[in-house]
């Protein structure tokens, strides 16, 4: 694609090699991921290859992010897409630590300059490293390029210095899908509005409750370049303790994406991101209670369903505090296992994934 775009210095997208299959067991293993559960999750996932404590794994696998798109949006002019940063920024070493989202060392002059000309939206802050990322994917936009050569040329800044071409990301597609929450509203006619997912959970903090969850244009996407590729050549599917209704489920709602999920010659396992019949980060419990599936860790391994029954999962992962469900999960015709499913720290992490890969595996 040709273009007179000012910024040069990023390599226009190159077609990736297909990883060659080796004896030494799974190469290819793809993760549909939100933001900053699954981002978690891949570190460990990620430590456990180089470590070679994976069983059944090879320690030079690859790993493809299927990354939500649902959660972005339009802030002053500018495209932010959080969980795509949030999984670039932590397999890049860049995030901040502390809050799971965000750079490092972050600033936030911008943010400080525009409250005082009183533009809104004042509760959804840009740090000044932060914005440089946006700036420059809304430039390639407007230059014509779709979302997944934006990601793929960002990513060489984040991803390719530290993983080379062993991590790819992918966003889930390159059309325009947002994640907006009704929500109550004695001043409304309807007795009820509808806001931006990103309004529901930074300015209203998922105190309120979601009456309900709309993908606005997903019905309509089609699965970005490479998406059911990637899941159908993989060895190995997972689905990460990300939130299953806003994060999992847009990617799975991407036309075509279940159906390869079905398909696929790859076993499908996935971790439970409630235990002890709450969430441990997020709002996965409100919202989870909009479209009426129980808060539990088997209420959301049913929620995906056995492949063998129309659902999308071979393998569930329980916490040990919810050894009680398993029992439900396997007359389901899921496999099931409780384990620790505390991420911890990366090697604690990686033992999740160990169990989640031996679940399946052979």
């Amino acid at each position: 694609m040709e273009s007179n775009h000012p910024f040069v210095l990023l390599p226009p997208a190159r077609r990736r090699a297909p990883a060659v299959l080796q004896d030494t067991g799974m190469q290819n293993i793809t993760v549909l991921s939100g933001g900053t559960g699954g981002a978690r999750f891949l570190q460990g996932l990620l430590h456990g290859i180089a470590s070679g404590s994976l069983p059944g794994v090879a320690t030079d696998a690859t790993v493809t992010v299927v990354a939500n798109t649902a959660d972005d949006i339009w802030v002053h002019g500018l495209k932010i897409c959080p969980d795509l940063d949030t999984v670039m920024y932590t397999l890049g070493d860049g995030i901040d630590p502390e809050r799971g989202w965000g750079r490092r060392d972050e600033t936030w002059s911008v943010r400080t300059e525009l409250a005082a000309y009183g533009v809104e939206p004042t509760w959804f802050g840009l740090g000044d490293r932060d914005v440089a990322t946006h700036l420059v994917r809304t430039q390639m936009l407007d230059a014509g390029y779709p979302l997944s050569q934006v990601t793929e040329a960002l990513c060489t800044r984040w991803l390719t210095p530290v993983h080379g071409a062993a991590v790819r990301l992918l966003p889930m597609t390159d059309d325009r899908v947002e994640t907006h929450v009704a929500i109550p509203d004695a001043d409304s006619a309807s007795g009820r509005r509808v806001v931006h997912f990103q309004e529901y959970w930074v300015r209203l903090r998922a105190q309120v409750p979601a009456e309900t969850v709309i993908f606005v244009g997903l019905d309509d996407s089609a699965p970005g370049p490479g998406v059911i590729d990637a899941i159908t050549d993989a060895d190995l599917v997972v689905l990460p303790p990300s939130n299953p209704v806003v994060s999992v489920g847009p990617i799975l709602g991407v036309p075509r994406v279940r159906e390869a999920l079905v398909a696929t010659r790859a076993p499908v396992v996935g971790l439970s991101p409630i235990v002890g019949r709450t969430h441990v980060h997020g709002m996965a419990e409100q919202m989870l209670t909009s479209i009426g599936v129980e808060v539990s860790a088997a209420g959301v391994g049913l929620h995906y369903g056995a492949r063998s029954a129309g659902g999308v999962l071979d393998g569930w992962l329980v916490d040990e505090r919810d050894a009680d469900q398993v029992a439900r999960l396997t007359e389901a015709g899921i496999a099931c296992r409780a384990v620790p499913l505390m991420m911890s720290d990366h090697g604690a992490t990686a033992a999740m994934a160990a169990a989640a890969v031996g679940l399946v595996a052979g």
